[in-house]
């Protein structure tokens, strides 16, 4: 995976002034776009949508600051159609127009070229299991919100308080299979994982395929496939966000499974009263590298 991520770095530098084919280049590495885009943005910290804009005003603004032909010439030649589509990346990226730094020679805020290094990691065991499941379904209430990648996500809690007490215990007699208990489950999410971004959480349960659902719920039809299933233990959500992270960080690149398309799921073991600590599985979607 190291390697596949520098590779993918190369590949951007190599097509600056047009979007990099990242699917021929999984294609040939063996693994899966959305894979390939899920792990740059766990490591990287920025989405490759991202990485690749800053890149390209970064060479933009060299070109600017030299004085390398008209700003439309410079504009057409990094991938933009107009000065004026070109002008709001450049200053979006570097906090000035393209024609004040070319006559202050700044501001200008680079973004340096990413190389990926393994490093030593993983003194600390992570307590995995693969799961086998058949097809099953996700019922519950869902609501589009923000994705925020550290601390509580607001959005969220306004959505399960919104819900009356009984509600919530009538969800939880409903579960009649994995993951156990009422689950926090997050679809569609962005492969690049931006935050800001929209996804679809679900405050439901998991249920057999063939069990009908009440026609009030939303309800999200899961295919059969393998999940690595992560527990987690302590302060709460932070015990739980620094695991989903170190899945990026050291369990992908060292074992040989990939994520695959699918939502991710979170149950709560145990908790305190306050919610300040809990015990969680995280479930992830994965199939064989």
């Amino acid at each position: 995976m190291i390697s596949a991520l520098n590779q993918l770095v190369d590949l951007v530098e190599e097509h600056l002034d047009e979007e990099p084919d990242v699917h021929g280049l999984a294609s040939a590495l063996g693994t899966t776009e959305y894979h390939l885009r899920r792990m740059f943005s766990s490591l990287a910290g920025m989405p490759l949508s991202e990485y690749v804009r800053r890149r390209r005003m970064t060479v933009a603004a060299a070109a600017v600051v030299r004085g390398e032909g008209d700003l439309l010439s410079i504009a057409v030649r990094h991938g933009y159609g107009s000065s004026e589509a070109f002008g709001r990346a450049f200053r979006a990226v570097h906090g000035a127009g393209p024609g004040d730094v070319r006559r202050d020679g700044g501001p200008l805020r680079t973004q340096p070229q990413l190389r990926f290094r393994l490093t030593v990691e993983g003194s600390t065991p992570m307590d995995t299991r693969l799961v086998d499941r058949p097809a099953f379904r996700l019922a519950g209430h869902a609501a589009r919100v923000p994705l925020i990648h550290q601390g509580v996500n607001p959005h969220i809690q306004e959505h399960i308080a919104a819900l009356p007490q009984e509600e919530h215990l009538r969800l939880k007699a409903l579960g009649d299979t994995e993951p156990g208990g009422l689950l926090q489950v997050c679809d569609d999410l962005d492969p690049d994982g931006a935050e800001g971004s929209e996804l679809t959480y679900l405050h439901g349960v998991a249920l057999v395929r063939d069990t009908p659902a009440p026609d009030d719920l939303d309800v999200i039809e899961v295919p059969a496939g393998r999940w690595a299933v992560f527990r987690t233990s302590g302060p709460h959500p932070q015990a739980l966000q620094e695991t989903w992270a170190a899945t990026a960080t050291e369990w992908f690149p060292s074992n040989p499974w990939r994520l695959r398309p699918g939502p991710s799921i979170v149950t709560i073991l145990e908790r305190a009263d306050d919610f300040g600590t809990a015990t969680c599985e995280l479930w992830l979607p994965v199939e064989p590298a």
